[in-house]
């Protein structure tokens, strides 16, 4: 098996493979609850510490599950991870649990947390497992987290209302009005405005990669300095 780079893992999940925006995995809760940066906090929390305990159970009994019951038994790992995720936020977040309401369990069908299980996980050792969990979360989330700020400041004019629901008491003050008398624009709020960014960051990204491939074929084509031609003449039999 070949050696896992973990700087290969990191640009995949966080750019190149991105479970969001390039593969289009979960969309479902990153258009639904992505009104708020509190929200995407903490569905991205979630997502991220599911990925990591799949990633690292599905690993450690790769060896020992036969391929007639691997999906059914990824899958039992993943719903009882989703479980532990809801009983802990129940208890020590109990609002922003209500708030993300069905997206949570919902955690336990999304496309991300199974690909990765079943394409990597079952294939690799315990560390490159987990890191491969934890930045494809992170990916995951960083993605939540940049829509529900498009959102929640096109929408509100504000940042980070209601921290309170995931940091405690402390956080209900940090939130940041950038616009005074800001009259919300609902629909950055509701689904279409959910869409329309999206679209937009996937452009934006694309764009992006469009250029450090043009800036790569440049770095490609342009003649080495001091090289020289050299002429051969005779015959080769």
């Amino acid at each position: 098996m070949a050696e896992v780079s973990y700087k290969d893992l990191s640009l995949n999940g966080l750019w190149k493979n991105n479970p969001a925006i390039v593969q289009l995995l979960g969309l479902c809760p990153l258009l639904a609850v992505t009104g708020t940066v509190v929200n995407a906090i903490g569905l991205g929390l979630a997502t991220t510490l599911v990925l990591v305990t799949s990633n690292t159970a599905v690993s450690l009994i790769r060896n020992i599950v036969s391929d007639a019951v691997r999906l059914p038994a990824f899958v039992m790992i993943i719903a009882a991870a989703v479980t532990c995720i809801e009983l802990l936020m129940q208890a020590f977040a109990y609002e922003l649990y209500e708030i993300l309401g069905i997206f949570l369990p919902l955690i336990t069908t999304n496309c991300v947390i199974l690909g990765r299980a079943d394409g990597f996980a079952a294939k690799n050792a315990l560390g490159p497992s987990a890191y491969d969990g934890f930045i494809m979360g992170m990916g995951f989330a960083c993605v939540l987290v940049l829509l529900g700020a498009l959102r929640e400041l096109t929408g509100t004019g504000a940042l980070f209302a209601n921290m309170d629901l995931l940091f405690g008491p402390g956080a209900a003050d940090w939130k940041i009005e950038f616009f005074g008398n800001y009259q919300p624009f609902l629909l950055a709020i509701l689904p279409p405005g959910a869409f329309i960014f999206t679209g937009l960051i996937i452009a934006v990204k694309n764009i992006i990669d469009d250029q450090i491939k043009k800036r790569e074929a440049a770095l490609k084509a342009k003649p080495v300095k001091g090289a020289k031609r050299v002429r051969v003449t005779g015959t080769v039999s």
